[in-house]
């Protein structure tokens, strides 16, 4: 009964993993090399503009850090990412050819997107191999995933996905009993069982030791070129460790783009988030 609810709330809260439909991911267009587009995209909510004209292009494989104040539009900007908000304005295409916009939660993450939320939300009550044995389920119903046997191919997969994250000596602990960095990676690793194009990363060191914070920089900066990856993070230490290229919101808008370096110069961004006039 306790796995039971586990899964139900987990499902009905996230949509993330959508276990009870088969993974149909559409082809995606991409001749550009633009994974995704956000193009005059705008959201108000009680008057108040969350999201104001908000233009953003994230290349395939490519690892982009969205920094800004609180109240810059960071969450918004995912939420209408993965439709769990819809814009007054604007359009958001994966690829030249999937509108987001015409998408539900489950479809988006279906057609490639995931989404890890900043605090981890595993299944504790199971094993490390468990949780990743969810994840991969697909086609098969939930209440099956532990009676079928997997097969080499998946086997090897969720192997290769448990030495990715740094798990493969814990494979058989529960869930429940990992350090918080490793529940981190779990979730990742739970999301890379859905084989997404798109990873959308909100604050993954929030509340990591140093030597946690390290491991994460090194597992993002793996996964770029087989994905693309979006991380919002405020801690500028490990911005500064993993972006090539970072994109600035303030009031929902784009202020500046560019290298570390270049975005830390930048006066208007001096002016309103490093706090510099």
């Amino acid at each position: 009964m306790q796995f039971r609810n586990s899964v139900k709330n987990f499902v009905r809260r996230d949509q993330v993993f959508d276990f009870l439909k088969p993974q149909q991911h559409p082809l995606l267009d991409t001749r550009h090399n633009i994974l995704l587009y956000l193009e005059g995209v705008t959201k108000s909510f009680d008057g108040f503009k969350a999201i104001n004209d908000l233009n953003l292009y994230i290349k395939e494989g490519e690892l982009r850090c969205i920094i800004g104040p609180n109240g810059a539009g960071k969450t918004t900007m995912m939420d209408i990412i993965t439709g769990k908000t819809q814009p007054d304005e604007g359009q958001v295409w994966l690829g030249s050819n999937i509108n987001l916009l015409q998408m539900d939660e489950a479809e988006i993450a279906n057609a490639g997107v995931g989404r890890k939320f900043q605090k981890p939300t595993v299944f504790e009550c199971l094993s490390v191999w468990q949780n990743l044995e969810l994840a991969m389920a697909g086609e098969r119903s939930v209440w099956r995933v532990f009676r079928a046997s997997l097969n080499g191919e998946q086997r090897d997969e969720l192997n290769r996905v448990l030495t990715l994250i740094g798990l493969e000596d814990h494979a058989n602990l529960l869930a429940g009993n990992l350090f918080h960095g490793q529940k981190q990676w779990l979730e990742i690793g739970m999301l890379l069982m859905q084989k997404p194009k798109l990873l959308l990363v909100d604050e993954p060191v929030a509340g990591m030791t140093h030597q946690e914070m390290d491991r994460t920089a090194e597992l993002l900066t793996s996964l770029a070129g087989a994905h693309s990856v979006v991380v919002v993070e405020h801690d500028m230490d490990f911005v500064r460790s993993i972006a090539s290229r970072v994109s600035v919101l303030h009031q929902g808008h784009m202020l500046a783009e560019g290298s570390m370096s270049e975005v830390q110069s930048d006066p208007r961004v001096k002016e309103v988030y490093l706090g510099e006039s």
